[in-house]
């Protein structure tokens, strides 16, 4: 059994690569990190690739179609684009984002299809967020992106199933790590609050009054590449504490943490 991580050399990825590890898969994993695809297992096949680049995630599909197949793929490549106002995104940064988030699960997709309905089954995995679901502020060129993976998870969900192919979406909300670090650091900027109240804010919106961990995301995607989803296909599933309010204009809460 094989599994292909895209940016899968750090956070969620990382997460996700071993999680697949852990129950026997063949690793794959692709990034645009080289320092961190170097810390990698050395057994896991890694690989510079551009999640956006359509030559070279070609290249890659045929490299894995080769070695035998592949079973899952979880889309995971993301960026969290810019922080700003609509009016005050410059058509390069949306492009970026919209490119990195959009085109790379579709890329991903449309390589990974022709070899898992030769193979009659597969399980296909994106990444959204609960941006995808709800929308944010400030955070249109990321939201936008994550609401249409949601799209094309809906329509590869109808187009491949007939071949035992099943695809579904995650939408993490705030996972603890350097990304959202960053995250916090521009909203914070952007809204002239502090790292902390934005921080505090985030965890007040969920239920659970807490933050993702990156492994929580890996368990459902190791989850849906099994056999025990083997009926699970066309749904987009969260892993955020529940989200009851995705902008909370709550400041200085504090969150019970873990």
């Amino acid at each position: 059994m094989r599994a292909l991580i895209t940016a899968g050399a750090s956070g969620i990825g990382r997460a996700m690569a071993a999680g697949f590890e852990a129950k026997g898969f063949e690793v794959w994993v692709t990034d645009v990190d080289t320092a961190a695809l170097a810390d990698l297992p050395a057994h896991w096949h890694c690989h510079h690739v551009d999640a956006a680049d359509e030559v070279g995630v070609a290249a890659l599909f045929e490299i894995i179609k080769v070695a035998g197949g592949l079973d899952v793929l979880c889309a995971n490549a993301g960026i969290a684009g810019p922080t700003a106002l609509v009016e005050d995104v410059a058509l390069s940064d949306w492009q970026k984002c919209v490119s990195v988030n959009l085109e790379g699960a579709f890329l991903a997709t449309k390589y990974a299809a022709p070899m898992m309905k030769a193979a009659g089954t597969g399980a296909i995995t994106y990444t959204s967020s609960t941006a995808g679901i709800y929308g944010y502020p400030n955070r249109a060129p990321y939201a936008a992106a994550k609401w249409a993976i949601i799209g094309l998870m809906k329509t590869t969900a109808m187009e491949l199933g007939p071949w035992g192919i099943r695809t579904n979406v995650i939408c993490p909300g705030a996972v603890e790590g350097p990304r959202m670090e960053g995250v916090l650091q521009r909203e914070a900027a952007a809204k002239g609050m502090t790292r902390d109240q934005v921080y505090d804010g985030y965890a007040a919106g969920t239920s659970m009054r807490s933050f993702v961990e990156v492994e929580d995301v890996a368990n459902m995607a190791v989850f849906l590449g099994s056999d025990a989803a083997r009926m699970v296909s066309g749904q987009v599933i969260s892993v955020d504490g529940h989200t009851e309010n995705p902008d909370p204009k709550v400041e200085g809460c504090s969150a019970s943490g873990r």
